[in-house]
């Protein structure tokens, strides 16, 4: 059986390594992506709704056959 007094006393340190006192959630995004980098865009084009001009009949056109029909 698990001691449980281990696992507490590592939550509190697993939150303070996570957010620095004081932190707000955009100051945190803002310091993860200075690191990390953006990895996905908050909105995506498909969502914008933009396209390149192209038509589905194009992308259908271009995918590969190992991808089925």
């Amino acid at each position: 059986m698990e001691d449980r007094s281990e696992q507490d006393d590592q939550t509190p340190v697993a939150k303070s390594q996570d957010r620095t006192e004081g932190e707000t959630d955009w100051q945190r995004r803002k310091r993860l992506a200075a690191v990390f980098g953006d990895v996905l865009p908050e909105i995506t084009s498909d969502e914008r709704g933009e396209r390149d001009g192209r038509s589905d009949e194009w992308y259908r056109s271009q995918r590969p056959p190992h991808h089925g029909g």
